[in-house]
């Protein structure tokens, strides 16, 4: 931390040397706790509903947003009409399935089931079934070594293997993404070996209660993160089903499986026998949105700063709004807010250099999913966009937080990664302007919540674009709850941090040159 700070005042002086004057307090001080107020009273309010992704509520957030941006002049973004990118989620229903093995049909629900989320329409036949343990292929432990299946029907077990609580495939206690996401990853895998289906073990479901063969039979809304032919056809067998399949070493199979513990694919070997498979649905595709404005910078206007946040939240639950004022309706009207303080300078002759793109973004609460659409269907090029300021809750106190500087302080998420610059920049703008406390715990490798993957700059962080990622902490209290309202808010510290951010973004879009990318991209996941 010594260098750092040696660093920082080496930086602040270089800024104070700057023979230009600094008009960025003057257009800060637009950024009021009576304007915040005003927004976050409606955005967090009882007409939208708690902001749900996909619901009504959500798209009332948006239109208010919109609504905004287009009063205060932003511009819209190239490629979209108006100031909303929509994106697809889909909501899936079972209409029919059948899975014939050998001579027998199955009955869904008794001997198998299959999941709406990891099926598409689809049809196969086979008259052979090849066993592949865990189905994993990772260069630490595999299955498919000199494993043919080809046109064939993969038999196989949900799980990975450890062995003296080690998981083999990450050499840690902790499992990979072969247990979570995990189905997805084995399902990809099968289909790019040629597999004709798989059919699924899970060692510790026996049966189906009513419940799992009714979720089995439709979805909740989601993100369509697969494509068809990056999955193949499945179905999740019963035990009772399983062991007429297998036969005798059922048992020991499942035994082993349900303990985690590593199996030799040729305990079982490939069983001659004729299988098919229907499988049909009906997809409801509905539309969520980022709502995106921009103002056009000046010599760099091909180069981009983003500021965003995200404006849903959980919606309504046993009828009970979840308000959301914190999270992240704090975030979103700041965004609003700076974007206002923003337009108001390039009026006034005070312009940024680069292009600001204000984003706030949907999908948030159900797995980044906004944000990783922007991020795979990127309006402007990533590689020309220098920083993601990122603002997600920064309008409470941690509760947790027993400092002498609870009024004063903010998380900051992300100083370590990427870009050796930005941390530079943000320190010296803020002992400048604001002279908050900046708290880094976050970015400690060992941070059991992983807050650095929890929230949207991710998305532009694993495509290799510097950001930070602002926050209050507030992880108890009220948090993911229905007392998260807006008599909650400290006005005061919520105007003062939106104000940092504001600066810093001020001095990004004005300085010579982008940022730099000279840290790794870091290797986590969500």
């Amino acid at each position: 931390m010594k260098k750092i700070s040696l660093l920082i005042t080496m930086f602040c002086l270089v800024l104070a040397g700057m023979a230009q004057k600094d008009a960025s307090p003057r257009f800060a001080d637009l950024i009021t706790s009576e304007s915040l107020k005003k927004h976050l009273t409606i955005i967090a309010g009882e007409e939208m509903e708690g902001r749900e992704t996909g619901t009504e509520g959500q798209r009332k957030a948006a239109a208010y947003i919109e609504a905004q941006f287009k009063q205060m002049g932003l511009k819209t973004a190239a490629g979209i009409t108006g100031y909303q990118q929509f994106y697809p989620l889909y909501q899936d229903s079972l209409l029919s399935s059948s899975l014939n093995i050998g001579s027998a049909g199955a009955q869904y629900g008794v001997d198998y089931i299959c999941p709406a989320m990891n099926n598409e329409n689809g049809t196969f036949e086979s008259n052979k079934i090849v066993f592949a343990g865990y189905g994993i292929d990772d260069v630490n432990y595999t299955d498919y070594v000199s494993l043919d299946v080809k046109g064939k029907l993969v038999l196989m077990f949900l799980g990975e293997p450890k062995k003296d609580g080690i998981y083999l495939v990450t050499g840690t206690n902790k499992s990979s993404d072969w247990t979570s996401p995990g189905l997805s990853k084995k399902l990809a895998t099968a289909a790019s070996y040629g597999a004709a289906g798989v059919l699924l073990i899970n060692p510790s479901q026996e049966s189906f209660n009513q419940r799992t063969i009714d979720n089995s039979k439709k979805t909740s809304v989601y993100f369509p993160r697969i494509k068809a032919n990056e999955t193949v056809s499945n179905a999740l067998l019963s035990h009772a089903f399983a062991k007429k399949i297998i036969g005798d070493m059922a048992d020991s199979l499942i035994r082993l499986a349900r303990k985690s513990e590593p199996i030799d694919r040729n305990m079982l070997k490939e069983i001659s026998i004729n299988s098919s498979f229907n499988y049909t649905k009906s997809r409801n595709i509905i539309n969520a949105s980022n709502v995106i404005g921009i103002i056009e910078g000046s010599d760099k206007k091909d180069e981009y700063v983003f500021l965003t946040a995200h404006y849903d939240h959980l919606g309504k639950r046993d009828g009970k709004i979840y308000y959301g004022a914190d999270d992240d309706g704090s975030g979103t009207v700041a965004v609003m807010q700076m974007a206002e303080a923003f337009v108001k300078a390039k009026a006034a002759g005070k312009g940024p250099r680069r292009t600001m793109v204000f984003m706030t973004v949907s999908g948030e609460e159900k797995g980044l999913w906004g944000s990783e659409y922007y991020s795979d269907h990127p309006i402007y090029p990533l590689e020309k966009t220098s920083v993601d300021l990122n603002t997600d809750m920064i309008g409470r106190i941690d509760t947790e937080r027993k400092k002498d500087d609870t009024l004063n302080y903010i998380y900051v998420v992300g100083h370590d990664k990427l870009s050796s610059e930005l941390p530079l920049i943000n320190e010296a703008m803020n002992n400048k302007y604001t002279q908050l406390v900046f708290d880094y715990k976050f970015d400690d490798p060992e941070d059991p919540n992983r807050i650095y993957y929890r929230s949207d700059h991710y998305n532009f962080a694993r495509k290799g674009v510097p950001v930070l990622f602002f926050y209050d902490g507030m992880l108890k209290s009220d948090y993911h709850k229905p007392t998260d309202t807006v008599d909650k808010i400290n006005w005061s510290l919520f105007e003062k941090r939106a104000r940092m951010i504001f600066h810093t973004a001020w001095e990004i879009a004005n300085r010579d040159e982008m940022l730099k990318r000279d840290l790794a991209i870091p290797t986590g996941r969500r």
